[in-house]
């Protein structure tokens, strides 16, 4: 099939054209992804968003644009630029935790450092499960989001939105209590 069949195909629904666009241009959108981020994992992870993104936009194609293939190269970038400014936010929300809570080590002579980490193992405990899970396999088992992934059997971006998502919980938290709006009461018999 030419690529205007095969435009025309997929914005009519076929699900045959979907396949042959992918089955067409998915080395190139994978080869760009991994080129620009450099993890093949995260390169597979936008390339199923791309093709993900070529189907569900499939009616916003306009072929007196430019062909099909310019079309999903920029759906592609597009989706390279996400997982960029993504990897940043998470490592900003690390950082910000990491500060939020200060040094935890016990020899460093500050009395408060116990504190501290009866605090966080408590506000961790309170996140939900798949949230804690993977924020306990990364700073304490020293894991990283690909080895948890492997671990758990969850799709890598599965667990990266836990990873994110219960950073800025537990950020939110420790700043609430920090700033003394939640009154910190452990629940009996901890």
């Amino acid at each position: 099939m030419t690529p205007e069949d095969l435009a025309r195909g997929l914005v009519a629904g076929d699900d045959a054209c979907l396949a042959a666009v992918y089955h067409r241009w998915s080395a190139l959108v994978h080869t760009l992804a991994w080129r620009s981020l450099g993890d093949a994992k995260e390169a597979e992870d936008v390339t199923q968003q791309v093709f993900l993104g070529v189907w569900r936009g499939r009616h916003g194609y306009r072929p007196e644009r430019g062909p099909l293939a310019g079309w999903i190269v920029g759906i592609t970038r597009r989706r390279i630029a996400d997982a960029l400014a993504a990897r940043t936010r998470r490592g900003e929300l690390v950082a910000a935790a990491g500060s939020a809570l200060g040094s935890a080590d016990p020899a460093d002579g500050r009395p408060e450092a116990a504190l501290d980490r009866v605090l966080v193992r408590y506000e961790l405990d309170r996140l939900p499960a798949a949230q804690r899970r993977v924020l306990r396999l990364a700073f304490f088992e020293d894991l990283t989001q690909t080895q948890i992934a492997a671990r758990t059997g969850w799709p890598l971006g599965t667990v990266k939105s836990h990873s994110r998502r219960g950073l800025h919980e537990l950020r939110r938290r420790l700043q609430q209590q920090a700033c003394g709006e939640e009154p910190y009461a452990m629940p009996r018999g901890t």
